[in-house]
């Protein structure tokens, strides 16, 4: 419940950030290797969010699950987030620099 609380407070407050900050400063992040994985059936987060920070971090790759939703659900055939986050880590691992 305390979890659920923290999570709902932030959501409501915005993380207590200005609006457009994290995007505005996304570029930032350029020069720093990461993976976004994202299931387009999650109802808490909408894709357009993931999608709009790949456009500002040049240096990230980002996957879109069509079937998955928050956590574990996944169409047939289609990878499950675990599987999608192995496969990133993986890439991640071979990164050089």
């Amino acid at each position: 419940m305390t979890f659920a609380r923290l999570v709902t407070h932030y959501w409501s407050n915005a993380a207590f950030l200005p609006e457009g900050h994290l995007l505005d400063h996304a570029h930032t992040l350029n020069g720093i290797p990461g993976h976004m994985i994202h299931g387009r059936l999650d109802i808490s987060g909408p894709a357009d969010i993931p999608v709009r920070l790949a456009q500002h971090w040049t240096d990230a790759e980002l996957t879109i699950l069509s079937g998955a939703g928050h956590g574990r659900g996944q169409t047939q055939g289609e990878p499950t987030m675990l599987q999608a986050a192995r496969a990133a880590t993986d890439r991640l691992a071979r990164t050089p620099g």
